[in-house]
């Protein structure tokens, strides 16, 4: 016996003057309802594609300050903890080698730890590469054969000479604690194109900068578009696994979003709570999502060769698995990815004395990975529109800290930009002849986050969010875009 569905309506007459029909069956009521039913979802998937499309996301500011033209989509951040020396890796000077164990004959600033040495030459040879022929170090010969590739920057300047405040500066355009990061600023001007998975990770190589977390902070922005540290573990989170099943653990979710939403309903707008909301449900398609992302089995053996992870060298090895991440991370849709730095057994890229065996120490770490991932991108169509960035918080001197070290220099430092469309094969700006202070082309880390937001597509003085009476944006008011370097 089939059970009767009564279907009424308010106008008792069809357009037409026919009388609405009697009662349905449920079989009769499904089928007529179901191409119904499967608009319903399907405008739910395209209108979610088309919020990710348009850079929509919870609190994002979008399309109002998303650009048509942009170039890239996406960005890696390699950060190199500590401040590699640009005289010993993209920046030559001849004139080192000719002074080496000389009284240095520039003015000296005053220095971190006030404990100047002579003139140091650089213990590597420098070769050019490429049909560009830009000089690489020895320190790295795998990123060397990407020199094609490259723009490198050899004018930057930071205002900061002490790691603290110099992370700050470069993750969020100021020197003081608690901004955004520029990871949170992106999201938040474009939103993500991922829904089960955060638009902002940091990859975790066991060296979490100076300044600490904060680096990676949303600051007065909404607390959804901070960034999630990944550990280079195979678990890179704590308690992803579901610990009950899907559907009771779906029974609390459900339960704590009525009770979140009542609070908002009773008290307005928060964004405590609506974070909350929006990260219990990003943690609950996460415990799939992130699994399946940190499984590497179904990478071939050739690919998994070709990160280093069979070097057993442990440093490369974990750096290496960090940039094959990020390389699926970015196909699945993360918007900023960032990576730090593994130990490798003494310190970071901060030389003060040991400079040789510290330096090559790092650079054997990442050199190896960072091809790989240039090559890996490339060969999947997908540098085209990633933007690659390479750089730590500042420079070293050209000069000895005591005998064998380099102290910080922030007056002119070396990074290079690869692919999300930079021109390849090119330097920008110059240092004087000792290789200290930028004198062609200064540049700033203001035009740096200016020049990245351009590459997605946004205007850095368009970017704002009001906090305490001001418009704030990730360039405060200052930042040029370096046009001579977009292809």
């Amino acid at each position: 016996m089939s059970e009767k569905l009564l279907v009424t309506n308010s106008n008792a007459e069809f357009p037409c003057g026919r009388m609405w029909p009697g009662a349905l069956s449920r079989r009769e009521w499904l089928a007529r309802s179901a191409v119904g039913f499967a608009s319903v979802a399907w405008s739910a998937l395209l209108f979610s594609d088309q919020r990710a499309a348009s850079g929509a996301g919870p609190g994002a500011a979008g399309t109002s300050v998303a650009s048509k033209s942009s170039k890239a989509r996406r960005i890696i951040f390699l950060y190199m903890d500590g401040g590699p020396s640009q005289v010993d890796t993209f920046d030559p000077k001849p004139r080192l080698a000719k002074e080496h164990g000389l009284p240095f004959k520039m003015k000296i600033e005053p220095t971190q730890f006030n404990n100047v040495g002579l003139t140091l030459s650089s213990p590597w040879k420098f070769h050019p590469y490429g049909e560009s022929g830009i000089p690489v170090s020895e320190l790295f010969p795998h990123v060397a054969q990407h020199a094609d590739k490259l723009c490198v920057i050899r004018s930057m300047t930071s205002n900061f000479s002490e790691h603290t405040s110099a992370n700050y500066f470069l993750h969020t355009g100021s020197g003081l604690q608690g901004r955004p990061s520029m990871g949170a600023w992106i999201g938040y001007g474009l939103g993500s194109e991922c829904q089960d998975l955060p638009g902002f990770v940091i990859l975790n190589g066991g060296l979490i900068p100076s300044g600490g977390i904060d680096c990676f902070a949303s600051g007065f922005l909404p607390a959804a578009f901070q960034g999630s540290v990944f550990k280079s573990s195979q678990q890179p989170l704590a308690n992803i696994a579901p610990a009950e099943s899907v559907t009771r653990q779906r029974a609390k979710l459900d339960l704590l979003d009525r009770l979140d939403r009542l609070s908002l309903q009773r008290d307005g707008a928060h964004d405590a709570i609506e974070s909350a909301i929006a990260n219990y449900e990003l943690a609950f398609r996460m415990q799939t999502a992130v699994p399946n992302l940190t499984n590497i089995d179904d990478e071939t053996l050739l690919t998994q060769r070709m990160y280093g992870l069979e070097t057993g060298h442990t440093p490369t090895v974990i750096f290496g698995r960090q940039c094959l991440i990020a390389r699926r991370l970015i196909e699945r849709g993360v918007r900023f990815v960032e990576l730090t730095c593994p130990s490798v057994g003494h310190d970071r890229w901060d030389q003060h004395n040991n400079l040789q065996q510290g330096h090559f120490d790092n650079a054997r770490a990442v050199d190896q990975p960072i091809a790989a991932l240039l090559t890996d991108l490339a060969q999947r169509g997908l540098l085209d529109d990633t933007l690659v960035v390479w750089s730590g918080e500042f420079g070293r001197t050209p000069f000895a800290q005591g005998a064998d070290g380099r102290d910080h220099n922030p007056f002119g430092f070396s990074l290079w930009m690869c692919g999300g469309g930079v021109r390849g094969g090119t330097i920008y700006g110059a240092t004087d002849e000792f290789g200290y202070k930028a004198i062609e082309k200064r540049t700033e880390i203001h035009d740096l986050h200016a020049t990245m937001l351009h590459l997605l597509g946004i205007d850095h003085q368009q970017l704002t969010y009001r906090w305490s009476g001001r418009d704030m944006r990730l360039t405060d008011v200052h930042g040029k875009v370096l046009h001579d370097i977009i292809a």
